[in-house]
């Protein structure tokens, strides 16, 4: 079976961020926005920050300029709001943060076809032993960020309203009783926390 690595990358890349807007589809506007965790993690601010983070790495990191700007950049480059980008502003609407995302990945995806995967590119933000890397390496770390904030979304997704699985279509999940099976991991870890 003939592989070619630069294509395999990029479908992974574009398979989580179907995964993560999936975790969208149906959730009003305060669910999207909402802080679900202690450190605010919202599902609609994992959407701002991984447009901002495709923006960044496959832009000004690879020698290419997205046609916008992106203000809460600068917001986030001078510490008057490090977290701008986790969150959307109440005047930001879920379509505009949706839409921003789809172009920058349009944007990501031209830069990642034209350019091979030996290309080098610098990271400004990373230390000076890790800067200068390749589109190769910037493909690899952005299929792990977009993965890690998807699998986020999943469980932000379930607590709100157990909706849960890989993507549209594609639950991967098995067909159970799940309370059943919940019950039965609080028994297991009750178990063991009496034998340590």
């Amino acid at each position: 079976m003939a592989s070619d690595p630069k294509a395999d990358l990029h479908r992974y890349l574009r398979a989580a961020r179907e995964a993560l807007l999936w975790k969208l589809d149906g959730v009003s506007e305060y669910d999207a926005r909402r802080p679900l965790t202690p450190t605010g993690t919202n599902l609609l601010g994992l959407v701002k920050h991984l447009a901002t983070t495709e923006h960044g790495y496959f832009g000004a990191c690879m020698g290419r300029e997205f046609p916008e700007t992106l203000p809460w950049v600068a917001r986030i480059e001078d510490g008057t709001d490090p977290n701008a980008d986790m969150f959307a502003t109440a005047d930001e609407s879920r379509e505009a943060i949706v839409s921003l995302y789809a172009r920058v990945a349009e944007f990501a995806d031209g830069v990642i076809s034209e350019l091979p995967l030996d290309a080098p590119g610098v990271v400004p933000w990373w230390s000076e032993e890790r800067r200068y890397v390749t589109l190769h390496l910037l493909l690899i770390h952005m299929i792990a960020e977009t993965n890690r904030h998807a699998g986020h979304a999943d469980i932000l997704r379930e607590g709100l309203d157990g909706l849960a699985g890989l993507r549209d279509g594609m639950s991967n999940m098995p067909e159970q009783d799940w309370a059943a099976y919940r019950e039965k991991l609080e028994r297991v870890a009750k178990e063991a926390q009496e034998r340590a």
